[in-house]
């Protein structure tokens, strides 16, 4: 199926979004929550499933959407088609601080590998898909490892991932030891399996928890420096966990992790 090629601008630089400039009868799809703005002469659609042209009618759309299940997101994806006799322009933004990459499919052999949660938009004709890792091992070990997003086909994708991020070219047999939530994407020439640290005492006191994600070249691999479940554990640990305390020990972190606080400031009991 053909691919709507499509332009785009990343804009920003710790919280970005992407603009992305359609044609006459493009169309670019996008999870569900993440546009930003578009121009009046763009249609918006909420299919089910990721909006690829499936064959076999409703089965073929249920199997895409229970894919998507899988993976933790939604079962519905947007559709954003430019039905106006001009360009239009429609942006999506980045849930947390990072990075928005820009894949671009064909020059990948046709297909990315990438944590569950980092699809942000595509071309329309992208397809999604779930990347269940073949060894038991990586499936009761791999953490954020096991349950991978598979984008398909030859147009452009966006994914995102948190902090910074480095993309490292494995030759054939250079393996390339990982924390598991540190992994964005991999093309699928990639081996990924989970490795044992080794030591108790590592595994016990060391903090980066029992397993790592061991990468195997040849292929492409893309790495980042703050993976959300590192920067939520942190938001959580930083919040005062009895609901009391004063504005020096962190009352607004603590508005943001649960109502209470922020309903006592309201009623005005902030002592």
């Amino acid at each position: 199926m053909a691919m709507d090629v499509v332009d785009y601008e990343i804009k920003g630089a710790e919280m970005q979004f992407v603009e992305v400039e359609l044609d006459p009868g493009e169309a670019a799809i996008g999870e569900a929550g993440s546009m930003m703005f578009m121009d009046a002469g763009i249609q918006m659609d909420t299919v089910f499933g990721d909006g690829a042209k499936q064959q076999g009618g409703f089965f073929g759309k249920l199997l895409g959407a229970g894919k998507r299940l899988v993976t933790g997101e939604s079962l519905f994806t947007t559709i954003y088609t430019n039905n106006a006799s001009a360009k239009q322009r429609v942006a999506f933004a980045a849930p947390y601080p990072g990075k928005i990459l820009p894949m671009d499919l064909k020059q990948l052999g046709g297909m990315l590998i990438c944590q569950k949660d980092a699809f942000l938009c595509a071309a329309r004709g992208v397809s999604l898909g779930i990347a269940l890792q073949q060894k038991l091992s990586t499936g009761f070990f791999g953490g954020e490892g096991f349950i991978m997003q598979k984008l398909e086909g030859d147009g452009l994708a966006f994914v995102h991932a948190g902090g910074t991020v480095v993309r490292r070219s494995l030759q054939p047999g250079q393996t390339l030891l990982v924390d598991t939530g540190c992994v964005v994407a991999y093309t699928p020439g990639v081996n990924f399996e989970i490795q044992y640290v080794g030591k108790i005492k590592t595994a016990l006191f060391g903090g980066e928890g029992l397993f790592l994600a061991k990468l195997s070249g040849p292929g492409e691999v893309w790495l980042q420096s703050l993976p959300f479940s590192r920067l939520a554990s942190r938001v959580f640990a930083a919040a005062p966990q009895t609901g009391g305390g004063g504005r020096e020990q962190g009352s607004l972190l603590a508005g943001v992790a649960g109502a209470g606080i922020l309903g006592g400031i309201l009623s005005g009991d902030d002592d």
